[in-house]
């Protein structure tokens, strides 16, 4: 039930969204020469790799840089970056990640491989079902940049504070799902990126 959910409603939100993916495209090539999407290795079910989709929000890096972003790190961002992802409008190429099977819309949120390798244990539990689009450590954490900004030391304060409370609700998760908890998360989301 949950990938036929998964597929219909990617299916229908990709079809409603396509006039937003243009207008997005649009304003991020006038904004933010370069490329459209950012594409990310990220760690998914069973600990596989896939590309992450998301719409890009930052700009293109120079120097030494790459493709490196460190938490707390917002210098990159664009203005235009800023309001995609207050609005999570960047996320919304993930449901072509939901269509192809690489993920849910409502699972543990996908890490790269660096932090993965932290509390493996963990891990373990949570790759155990699909990475989603949203789930509860999503909204608890939604102004996760704007703590890590006032850290004195953001790498720390995301790995031990942050991420293993994430871990604690993605463990959550995966020991109490259920279509209907599904429906709650989804809900919650939209109400969070509407109203606040």
């Amino acid at each position: 039930m949950k990938r036929i959910f998964d597929i219909l409603i990617s299916i229908t939100g990709l079809i409603i969204c396509f006039p937003a993916f243009l207008i997005v495209s649009f304003l991020i090539k006038i904004y933010m020469p370069g490329p459209i999407f950012f594409i990310q290795s990220r760690m998914g079910r069973a600990g596989d790799a896939y590309n992450l989709i998301k719409f890009r929000t930052m700009l293109v890096a120079t120097g030494n840089k790459g493709d490196s972003f460190e938490a707390g790190d917002t210098s990159r961002i664009s203005r235009f970056g800023r309001v995609l992802r207050k609005r999570k409008l960047d996320e919304l190429p993930q449901l072509i990640n939901v269509l192809k099977g690489d993920m849910s819309l409502v699972g543990p949120r996908p890490e790269v491989k660096q932090w993965t390798e932290v509390y493996p244990e963990k891990w373990k539990i949570v790759h155990s079902v699909k990475p989603g689009i949203t789930d509860n450590a999503s909204i608890e954490f939604r102004n996760e940049e704007v703590l890590l900004s006032k850290s004195k030391d953001p790498i720390k304060t995301y790995r031990e504070e942050i991420l293993p409370r994430k871990l604690d609700l993605y463990i959550n998760y995966v020991n109490n799902q259920s279509f209907l908890g599904d429906l709650k998360i989804i809900l919650k989301t939209i109400k969070v990126v509407i109203f606040e």
